[in-house]
């Protein structure tokens, strides 16, 4: 198997990679904003056509697309993962259950 990530492939090129994953996490935002409010989770995180779940796998797929066309660069998964998940952490667009399953909140 041949190794393709950009990530990997010039680990010491730093400042592309940074700019990179601002500018996916910026693409999410953007991507959000053309969504109503979505719910996160509820009550099987683990249902994979929760409209959550399928967002995350449509987005994945679109912002790979987007990366190599707007800047030649293949982000690995974990770039992607992080920088949809920092981005979900800043948008107002998604919406907590008060019963989601997470142990450690308190304002339910």
């Amino acid at each position: 198997m041949a190794i393709r990530y950009d990530l990997w492939l010039d680990p010491e090129n730093v400042a592309r990679h940074h700019a990179v994953e601002a500018d996916l996490e910026r693409y999410f935002m953007e991507r959000f904003a053309d969504y109503p409010h979505i719910r996160l989770f509820g009550e099987d995180p683990y249902d994979y056509d929760a409209p959550f779940n399928r967002l995350y796998d449509v987005l994945m797929a679109r912002a790979v697309d987007y990366c190599d066309r707007n800047w030649r660069y293949a982000p690995t998964p974990e770039q992607l993962n992080r920088t949809f998940f920092r981005a979900v952490g800043r948008s107002n667009k998604f919406i907590r259950d008060d019963n989601d399953g997470d142990p450690t909140r308190h304002d339910a």
